[in-house]
């Protein structure tokens, strides 16, 4: 398999994928500034002829450049679990999606495509994230959440029960969520207050 970015999160991933005893044969970059991490080597995307037959992750931490790098490159997504994760049998995991280490996943949580569930972040009962969210470290999530494509949720934000996050949005770093979301807002603050909207670059 390979791995789609050269990045900080590349790391993460092959730490998850080695843990698992999976094999990944290059790392693909369109601007490689090293030659390998890990003795694992990196490939200019130009360079490379054959990645569209082999599986992949996208391994940038972005959510609009996963997305943007999803649409272009038409072959097999997989996803890379860590062996701490606690995940029920009764959620699902969508292709391309990261989930990191002592993340809990509860049962009925749907987890989309291309998402990031980073180290320590629980997520409870009944929720839906949506594809290209990234759900970042010690985050903790209530029962029947709902996040829309491509959010990021901060470094140990809290949401309560019940509530809808907008797509696109950003909720700050330690942010306490106690309303909806809008679409493309930006939340900090506890309790989490509305301090402005980012410009739609999505494309959707």
């Amino acid at each position: 398999m390979y791995l789609y970015g050269a990045s900080g999160h590349c790391k993460v991933i092959i730490d998850i994928l080695q843990s698992n005893n999976q094999q990944i044969e290059a790392i693909l970059d369109d601007n490689p500034r090293e030659n390998s991490i890990f003795n694992i080597p990196i490939v200019h995307t130009m360079d490379c002829k054959d990645f569209l037959d082999k599986s992949m992750i996208i391994s940038i931490g972005d959510n609009l450049i996963r997305k943007k790098i999803v649409k272009k490159v038409n072959t097999t997504f997989l996803s890379a679990i860590h062996p701490s994760a606690i995940v029920s049998p009764y959620s699902e995991i969508g292709e391309g999606t990261v989930v990191m280490a002592g993340v809990i996943i509860n049962a009925a949580t749907t987890i989309g495509a291309h998402c990031i569930i980073n180290s320590g972040a629980v997520i409870e009962h009944d929720c839906e994230i949506h594809d290209f969210v990234h759900i970042s470290p010690n985050v903790a999530m209530a029962g029947d959440i709902i996040v829309e494509k491509g959010t990021h949720i901060g470094i140990g934000a809290s949401v309560i029960q019940g509530i809808k996050i907008g797509k696109w949005a950003v909720i700050g770093a330690g942010t306490v969520v106690i309303e909806d979301v809008p679409d493309y807002a930006v939340v900090v603050g506890n309790p989490g207050k509305i301090i402005k909207y980012k410009e739609n670059k999505s494309n959707e």
